[in-house]
C-alpha cells in the first residue's frame, strides 16, 4: 500500500512539472478545463468518460491513435489523461485490468514519444 501511494505521488509531481516547465501552468488540480480547444478538450472527455466506464485499455489505445508527436496540444491531452487516471484508487484500477505502474509507465512512454523523458526521470 506504501509502495502505490509513493508511485501516486511521484506520478502527480511528474505531472506537475511536466505542465509548467512545458506549459507554464501550475496547478494541483488537473482538468480538461485546462485545454481551450474545443476538439481537443471534448477528446479528453470521452477518454476520461472510457476510464469511469472501466474501459481504460481501450481509452489508452484510443489516446495513442489519436496524438501526433509533433502537436504539443496532444502531450497536453495526454498527461492530463494520465492525471486523470491516476486520481483512481487502487480498487478501481485493479478492477479493471490496471495498475498505478502502468499509469507511470505510460506517462514515461508519452514523454519519451515527445522528447521531453528528461523531465520526467527526474521523478
Amino acid at each position: 500500500m506504501f509502495e502505490q501511494d509513493y508511485i501516486m505521488r511521484m506520478i502527480k509531481e511528474m505531472v506537475r512539472a511536466l505542465l509548467k516547465l512545458l506549459f507554464d501552468i501550475n496547478t494541483d488540480t488537473p482538468s480538461a478545463e485546462l485545454i481551450e480547444d474545443y476538439n481537443a478538450r471534448n477528446n479528453l472527455i470521452i477518454l476520461t468518460d472510457m476510464i469511469d466506464d472501466g474501459d481504460i485499455n481501450n481509452a489508452e489505445n484510443k489516446l495513442y491513435e489519436s496524438i501526433s508527436d509533433s502537436n504539443m496540444l496532444d502531450l497536453k491531452v495526454g498527461i492530463l489523461f494520465y492525471s486523470y487516471l491516476n486520481d483512481k484508487d487502487d480498487e478501481f484500477l485493479q478492477k479493471n485490468n490496471f495498475s498505478r505502474d502502468e499509469v507511470e509507465m505510460g506517462i514515461r512512454t508519452l514523454a519519451s514519444k515527445y522528447d521531453v523523458s528528461d523531465i520526467s526521470n527526474l521523478f
